[in-house]
């Protein structure tokens, strides 16, 4: 609805019931119907009497409330936070649903990352299963989530890009599958390198080689994955292949095992295309970024990864395909970041 030349999109009943009770977050316009005029009815800071809440949700139920898209920026900042709410909003494009989903995955992934315990798990799987709800119901939803890959290197921002390119992957390849499969897949790619957490930071800017030190100590996250999960109650099989075989290569070079083809599983191989791929498209302090299309087509010549797999992915971002072209989250996710600072 466009008024005065300032565009409103409808709320409905719970989306409005996910607000506090009395202090709704952001301005509330109220549509009346026998005189064709959006009105004020609430203006953020202020206090909603019982009347007024037994009222608004009246005027909800049947259709009539509305927010300013001048305020989008408030309410989607309210969405990142109560994910599950972005699948109750009929006015998103999937673009936008892609965005804010990757984007508070993120946030809850950095959280759990700074404080690895149980209840932090717990938010964060609540929100990978909207999202695997949300592409259960369309698995063609995850076309908008690779075209908004993070170019940025942390370690929130590669857990989501691993966990949107192995899905679209996984996708790929098996065309009849289950939600739990797909749940499963969508968390074990999201937390493969959950155990980076307990490395020195510091390595992960380290511009220069890693002494033979401190590559021990870095080399021994695929287990400490596998130990955080354990603490986590999350022991399913996908998730213990992909957090100890994401570094395991095809010829026996990789580690902790160097198990070599047919003795990595399906999984390991999904999720150590899926962790390279993610890292070569972003600016390391060891190496510069490649395009999505020059990543591909070297993880494809190189036989140290799935062939099949490689190929597959080699194919998705073709210069003027439908993949080809990025959207910026980067500055997305920074500017959430910074509205919580």
């Amino acid at each position: 609805m466009s008024i005065n030349n300032e565009d409103y999109f409808q709320i409905n009943t719970e989306i409005l019931e996910s607000f506090h009770k009395h202090r709704p977050p952001l301005d509330l316009y109220v549509f009346r119907e026998n005189i064709g005029v959006l009105e004020p009815f609430y203006r953020k800071g202020g206090r909603l009497t019982d009347a007024q809440v037994s009222e608004l949700a009246e005027i909800c139920a049947n259709g009539n409330l509305f927010v300013a898209h001048s305020d989008k920026k408030i309410y989607e900042a309210y969405m990142v936070r109560q994910l599950d709410l972005v699948l109750l909003d009929p006015n998103m494009t999937e673009g936008e649903i892609a965005e804010l989903c990757i984007v508070g995955i993120a946030l809850r992934f950095s959280s759990f990352y700074e404080q690895p315990v149980p209840d932090m798990m717990q938010f964060l799987y609540h929100d990978v299963m909207v999202v695997t709800e949300y592409l259960w119901q369309d698995k063609h939803r995850i076309a908008p989530f690779m075209r908004r890959l993070f170019r940025k290197a942390e370690p929130a921002r590669h857990a989501v890009n691993t966990m949107i390119v192995g899905t679209w992957l996984w996708m790929q390849m098996n065309q009849d599958y289950s939600r739990k499969e797909l749940d499963r897949v969508m968390l074990a790619l999201v937390l493969h390198d959950a155990g980076m957490c307990k490395v020195p930071q510091f390595y992960l800017s380290k511009k220069g080689r890693l002494t033979q030190d401190e590559w021990d100590k870095m080399s021994k996250h695929t287990v400490a994955s596998v130990k955080l999960m354990q603490k986590c109650d999350l022991k399913f099989d996908e998730l213990i292949r992909a957090c100890f075989e994401h570094h395991e290569r095809m010829d026996g070079s990789g580690y902790p095992q160097r198990t070599r083809a047919g003795q990595i599983s399906v999984m390991g191989r999904l999720t150590a295309l899926a962790d390279s791929f993610s890292a070569m498209i972003c600016d390391r302090a060891y190496a510069k970024a490649k395009s999505p299309e020059q990543a591909g087509n070297e993880l494809f010549a190189d036989s140290r990864y799935d062939r099949t797999m490689a190929s597959i992915l080699s194919t998705a971002f073709v210069s003027g395909g439908p993949l080809s072209s990025l959207t910026d989250v980067d500055s997305k996710l920074e500017a959430f970041k910074n509205s919580q600072a």
